[in-house]
């Protein structure tokens, strides 16, 4: 990755964390932890990899992403409004009466969601859907999905998991954001599920690890998903939940809390710093 690009996207990851913590403090509610810790992930694929035009976000031919871990829509939101998707104004009616940025996502009425998603397993077994689709269809798209390492511990996760196997969808990527956290603790502690490598592969699946916060990693892992034929691959992408906001960072009581206004100025000067040093490098 050259390094323009390189600085682009991480200037653009920078604004993503504080549009964040601006929805979720202004909201009074929301998941800030998970959504801080895939931001970097999300970045990557709407500005470098997935073939989208915010101008026709229907288009039957784009790339498809499916929010699996659906409460994370800050994240998500984010990244729509910077990539064009909607007004970055917009932000501010995140969980709103008065709008539709619910805090799980909307495809009917949110430009750029694909599918509508919160169940926690269900988003994977529609990506799974949508890859399948398309290979029905001998379409060319390609099918991304992020899960979070909690979710996994979902049963319905292994079943879209077999499927995708069984019917070699290499046009499908998931990735896992294994920030090693949920909403009771450490995933280790709650429902251990590692080791994740060798679960995905015992289930067919090509894998790639992959350090979420590092964009030329991020980029090679995406392109080697791409280049591997004859089955679905998953991107397990270390992570670190908060990342950005010292105090927030590996605490997994920051999993679905919104900060008071004394700690969303700490958070907001600490990202605000961020965004400095990456813009002035």
């Amino acid at each position: 990755m050259d390094q323009a690009k390189l600085h682009q996207l991480a200037v653009t990851a920078a604004k993503g964390r504080l549009l964040a913590m601006e929805m979720v403090h202004t909201a009074a509610s929301g998941h800030i932890g998970g959504s801080l810790s895939v931001m970097d992930a999300l970045v990557e694929l709407y500005f470098d990899v997935m073939r989208v035009d915010p101008a026709n976000p229907k288009d039957p031919n784009r790339d498809r992403f499916v929010l699996s871990k659906g409460h994370c829509t800050p994240a998500l939101y984010a990244v729509l409004a910077m990539r064009g998707y909607f007004p970055e104004e917009d932000i501010k009616l995140f969980r709103s009466i008065t709008a539709h940025y619910s805090g799980h996502p909307d495809m009917v009425y949110v430009p750029g969601v694909d599918m509508s998603t919160g169940s926690l397993g269900q988003g994977i077994s529609a990506a799974v859907g949508m890859a399948l689709a398309g290979k029905v269809d001998k379409k060319d798209y390609r099918v991304y999905a992020a899960l979070g390492d909690g979710e996994v511990e979902e049963g319905q996760v292994w079943e879209a998991a077999m499927a995708a196997a069984k019917y070699k969808l290499d046009n499908l990527c998931a990735l896992v954001d294994v920030n090693g956290l949920q909403i009771d603790g450490k995933t280790a502690d709650v429902m251990p599920s590692e080791p994740l490598d060798e679960k995905f592969k015992a289930f067919g699946w090509n894998v790639i690890p992959v350090d979420g916060h590092d964009f030329a990693q991020l980029e090679a892992a995406y392109a080697a998903a791409a280049a591997h034929k004859g089955a679905p691959t998953v991107l397990l992408a270390k992570t670190v939940k908060g990342k950005g906001v010292s105090f927030m960072e590996n605490d997994a009581g920051w999993h679905g809390k919104a900060p008071n206004d004394e700690q969303y100025e700490k958070a907001m000067a600490e990202l605000r710093d961020a965004l400095a040093r990456e813009e002035g490098k």
